[in-house]
């Protein structure tokens, strides 16, 4: 059976942690951030993990990560 291939785009954005969850980044951090609060854009810049039901999708886009 041949080697899946990892989807470029999914790989810089997702990342897996040591017990298999996967990490992403927070949106709404690139422009117009003069009018977001300076707490709102910190609580921005931390990562969280997905939810079971996107991460399933995610693994599939990035198998060897």
């Amino acid at each position: 059976m041949p080697k899946i291939k990892t989807n470029r785009a999914a790989a810089k954005r997702f990342k897996k942690t040591g017990t298999g969850k996967i990490k992403r980044m927070k949106a709404y951090t690139n422009h117009i951030l003069t009018k977001k609060t300076r707490k709102r854009k910190r609580n921005l810049r931390t990562g969280t993990i997905m939810t079971a039901a996107d991460a399933q999708r995610v693994r599939l886009l990035i198998p060897y990560l």
